[in-house]
Formats: structure tokens, C-alpha cells, sequence
């Protein structure tokens, strides 16, 4: 904020050309851990922001889409939207079977198919998606693959060298950027038309939106210390490595899962424990007779941050059987501790839950 305080690309003096360079080097080191292009690595609000212009950029009368049943809302909520403007879309079954789920997906494909979108991993129980078997199903099929790596990104291996044709991906949760950043990154091999236009530091003479990236998406001031400060969490994650986080969040998600499991009245939404292969490191689960938000609430009254109900994620619950009381959620971070672990299921062991008793 005091180094970097002028509007990149606006200006010529040196702060502004300074700040300039920051943003270059941050797009840089994003473009480069998800196997793209700097120049086709777009900054965006968030996630959902990244969504909403790669399912949007695509649309085209009668356009129809192909999705997970386990979808977030920031996937759902854009393409049901187009549904008023002529697009339609159809689900796609998940399971830990790969196989089956593949064969779900293909059957669900059209020739008036834009694209198949998918989450890398579910953010209610972490359930990982073959995407590398679907980026190569969407190649056969000649349909644009967008991934939403919000759960995935940071931990999972998601590059674009792998097939996927757009990834989007918030830059707050694996990433350890700050909140309100995000992050759109596109092959390039789909245009994509705007749903937003602006001024953009470039062809300023035209009132037509520049055509070339990452002008094109990036209208208006960018969230310039978030930006960088994005780069500066990818440079943690690139020096601790994906595999070791993930392999940190994974060792605590197991023992909790295995810890719970010898709790009376808890039931666990996950078998991370004996298939950590099928999972990212999120673990879901319930008090028996005790709604989400109260648990969760009655646990950060114990020191405990997490969150209760549907997590934007309605399709997933849907599918657990949970729509009505949701879940409560636990999802570790590389900060994260096997003793606060440990403190977590003592609370849960020693509580007495007596909700509507």
C-alpha cells in the first residue's frame, strides 16, 4: 500500500511505472504456476468474478452447458441465469468411480455444448473430479473445459498444459493471497466476449474494448495491492510445494476424520481417511439433531473458526442428503496443527450437545 500506491498503466511517473512492474511480476509468477500465459492471465475480483467471464464469454444463442452435480454456486447461479436468454444446461453425475463419472459427463455432452465446467475438488467434502480424463473428453469432443479451482488451486497439480482450456481460481484460500482476489487464466484456444467494458490504460482513442489480453478483462483500477500481494502467496506456495501442504492438510483431515468416527452422535461426510487419493483436504461433518450454524457457532464460542451450512454449494448437499441442516465444515490450512486438531475433537468429545432436547 505505501510502495506500490499509484493505478498501474495509467500514468508515466515513476510510481505508477513501479507499481506497473509489480503487477507484471505478480501476473507473471501466477501465469507460470498454472502453465500460462502472462498476458493471458487475468486478475479478477474473485472466483466467482472469473466464472462469470468465462461462462458468459462464451455464450452464444442456444448455448448449453455440462456441469458437475456438485457444483458451487458461483458455477450454478451464472448458467441457470443464461437459461433467460436461451441457454440451458444438464448435470452430470459424480462418483468415486472415475469411470462412471466419465461416462456421465459424455453422455451429457451435445453437439450445441460450450462447455463442461467443473470444480477440481468439492468444497464440501473435498471430493476430487477426474479432470484430467475430462480435459481429455472435452478434447475429443471439441468443448471448451473450464475447471473452477477455488478448492484445488495450490494443492492440486491444475495447469493448463494439462488440457484445461480456462482455469478460475480465488486467490484467498490455496494461494494465500488476501480476499477479494481472483484469478481467470485461458489458453486462448475459446475467445471470449466481455460482459464487462472500460477504460483500460490501452487503445484509449477507440471506444471499443481492446481485443488483445489481459486488457480486454482487466477494465477499470485492478485491486493493485491484492494483485501482488496474490504473487507473494504463490511464492509461498511454490517454495513450500503443493505436495508437502498437501500432504500437511491431508495427514490432519485423516486424523481428524479417524478421531470423529469414535465420537458418539457425529457423522463424517468423507472417507479421507482410508481414500486420501479421492479427496482434497476438507472434511464435512454433523452433530446428530444439532443444526450446522448452531454447531459451528457453539465451536467458535470455543475458539473454533468454521463454517456451518450449505456453503453456497446446494447441489452438493442435495446429493449428501443434507440440503436441510447443512454441515459444518473443517479445512486446514498449512498453519494448521495435529495439536489443534487434537484440541478440536477433545471440544467436540467433551461438549454436550443437547440441541432441542
Amino acid at each position: 500500500m505505501t510502495r506500490y500506491g499509484a493505478n498501474p498503466g495509467r500514468a508515466g511517473h515513476a510510481l505508477s511505472a513501479a507499481t506497473s512492474q509489480a503487477v507484471f511480476t505478480s501476473r507473471n509468477k501466477c501465469a507460470e504456476f498454472f502453465g500460462a500465459e502472462p498476458e493471458n492471465t487475468v486478475f479478477t475480483l474473485n472466483c466467482t468474478h472469473a466464472l462469470n467471464q468465462a461462462i458468459k464469454g462464451l455464450f452464444r444463442p442456444g448455448a448449453h452447458y455440462v456441469l458437475s452435480d456438485i457444483e458451487h454456486n458461483a458455477v450454478i447461479r451464472p448458467v441457470h441465469a443464461l437459461t433467460a436468454r436461451g441457454g440451458s444446461y444438464t448435470l452430470f453425475e459424480t462418483s468415486q468411480d472415475a469411470a462412471a463419472t466419465l461416462r456421465s459427463a459424455s453422455e451429457a455432452i451435445r453437439p450445441e455444448t460450450a462447455a463442461l465446467i467443473c470444480t477440481a475438488a468439492g468444497n464440501v467434502t473435498g471430493q476430487r473430479l477426474p479432470v484430467w480424463e475430462l480435459a481429455a473428453l472435452c478434447r475429443r469432443k471439441k468443448v471448451c473445459f473450464i475447471v473452477d479451482a477455488a478448492q484445488g488451486a495450490g494443492l492440486l497439480p491444475l495447469s493448463l498444459k494439462d488440457g484445461i482450456n480456462i482455469i478460475c481460481t480465488a486467490g484467498h484460500k490455496g494461494l494465500y493471497g488476501p480476499m477479494g482476489t481472483g484469478l481467470m487464466l485461458t489458453d486462448g484456444k475459446y475467445p471470449l466476449n466481455t460482459f464487462m467494458e472500460g477504460g483500460t490504460g490501452s487503445a484509449s482513442e477507440s471506444v471499443e474494448q481492446p481485443d488483445f489480453l489481459p486488457d480486454r478483462f482487466e477494465s477499470g483500477t485492478i485491486n493493485t495491492p491484492g494483485a501482488i500481494a496474490l504473487g507473494a502467496g504463490v511464492d509461498f506456495v511454490t517454495r513450500r510445494t503443493p505436495e508437502r501442504i498437501l500432504s500437511h492438510e491431508t495427514a490432519l483431515c485423516r486424523s481428524f476424520c479417524s478421531q470423529l468416527r469414535r465420537i458418539p452422535g457425529i457423522i463424517v461426510y468423507s472417507t479421507i481417511d482410508d481414500q486420501p487419493e479421492l479427496y482434497a483436504p476438507v472434511v464435512s461433518f454433523a452433530v446428530e439433531g444439532v443444526p450446522s450454524a448452531e454447531a459451528s457457532a457453539e465451536l467458535s464460542r470455543m475458539g473454533f473458526c468454521m463454517r456451518g451450512g450449505l456453503h453456497c454449494a446446494p447441489l452438493a448437499h442435495k446429493k449428501l442428503g443434507t440440503l436441510e441442516e447443512g454441515t459444518v465444515r473443517f479445512a486446514p490450512s498449512a498453519f494448521n496443527t495435529q495439536d489443534e486438531v487434537n484440541a478440536l475433537t477433545r471440544a467436540l468429545r467433551m461438549k454436550k450437545w443437547n440441541y432441542g432436547k
